[in-house]
């Protein structure tokens, strides 16, 4: 079993619940950890035998770009579309962190963390 991590993958978009953040936008960040076996691909060197960290890394920015309210609905929809589209993915977690969030308070980002096994 192996791990792959893409880290602090960063999005401007406008999720959130206030119609302001939708018009405005703000800076995401994405840290995506996925657990697979990567033997077949140590062994061979092919990337068919791996899993794709350059598709995993599309599937993050183009779910961020579909408008959420909630933070956990755009984090849940990455995981969901991973598991649907490669088979070799056992278990991953996905932290979506807004920056500097609206919260009346000098907050560096809020971040959600959710994860999924298959």
């Amino acid at each position: 079993m192996g791990k792959i991590k893409l880290q602090n993958i960063r999005v401007f978009t406008n999720h959130g619940c206030l119609d302001e953040e939708g018009k405005i936008g703000s800076e995401y960040s994405v840290n995506l950890t996925i657990q697979a076996s990567l033997k077949a691909s140590a062994e061979s060197d092919q990337l068919e035998d791996t899993v794709d960290y350059v598709y995993l890394n599309k599937v993050v920015k183009e779910e961020m770009a579909i408008r959420s309210k909630l933070l956990e609905h755009v984090a849940q929809r990455i995981l969901d579309r991973i598991f649907r589209d490669d088979n070799l993915i056992t278990f991953a977690e996905v932290e979506v962190s807004k920056i500097n969030p609206p919260l009346g308070g000098d907050v560096e980002k809020v971040t959600i963390i959710l994860s999924k096994e298959r």
